[in-house]
């Protein structure tokens, strides 16, 4: 049997624009595998010489690509090992998504947070939820609020919607047997890695019941932060609002 013509990005012509670069059209490519899943998260992808004749593009058009998708969080480049899937399971990446630092610390300082799963049910989304999750009104969702405590002390609140399809058979249950983060449960078990989120804050006060759950005093000053992170492709997967306690924590980001 004749072996099968090594693909180039000429063969993809939707991947990317085709007056876009030659690296961006390779990283165009190789996001098309890490979405379809050839790579999974934390495993090794091929040598930039494999991919480099894989795909009939110089090593160091190849090694462009790769910088960018290492830059953009997807993937990560260990010494002497090569070039793995990013995960959400490794230490260093587990607080990416998490702002907010204790006064004296560095996250991750005070350990794993203790979580309280308040409910996860499926619901219909409402005209916000469902805009924001590119979703049409009433279609399924889950969704689910939880209670982040450190040192024993309630200190995060909050309540996700999650698109119903791809999230099938997550329930209150496996989400409060999950010892690991929210989105390492999201990539081992549904296949789901978020690669990136947008999130607007804004300050709120502590009622509506917030306040019970935070043991704070009624109209206490909360930080609200609102989040969506997206999948590969930009698509949109969830939908998060958060209530944050500053009283012995801050929100810390880096602007480059």
């Amino acid at each position: 049997m004749a072996a099968l013509p090594t693909p180039s990005p000429d063969d993809f012509p939707g991947a990317t624009p085709a007056f876009s670069p030659l690296y961006q059209q390779i990283k165009g490519l190789i996001l098309q595998s890490l979405q379809s899943g050839e790579w999974k998260p934390g495993e090794a992808i091929p040598s930039e010489m494999d991919l480099a004749a894989r795909y009939r593009v110089s090593q160091g058009t190849v090694r462009k690509a790769i910088d960018e998708l290492a830059a953009d969080n997807l993937v990560v480049r260990r010494q002497g090992k090569g070039t793995f899937v990013a995960t959400h399971a490794e230490q260093h990446v587990q607080f990416r998504f998490l702002k907010l630092v204790p006064d004296s610390g560095t996250p991750g300082s005070e350990g794993p947070a203790q979580r309280d799963i308040i409910d996860c049910r499926r619901v219909r989304a409402s005209a916000d939820i469902a805009r924001a999750l590119a979703l049409r009104t009433g279609d399924a969702v889950l969704q689910a609020r939880r209670v982040l405590s450190f040192a024993g002390t309630p200190t995060i609140l909050e309540d996700l919607w999650l698109p119903a399809a791809p999230f099938k058979g997550l329930t209150a249950e496996r989400l409060a047997d999950y010892h690991g983060p929210m989105y390492a449960l999201f990539e081992t078990e549904f296949n789901v890695r978020m690669v990136r989120a947008e999130e607007k804050i804004r300050a709120e006060a502590a009622i509506d019941g917030r306040e019970l759950l935070l043991k704070v005093a009624h109209g206490t000053p909360l930080l609200s932060v609102e989040r969506i992170a997206y999948t590969y492709n930009d698509v949109p997967m969830e939908l998060r609002r958060g209530y944050y306690r500053t009283d012995t924590h801050y929100y810390r980001n880096t602007l480059n």
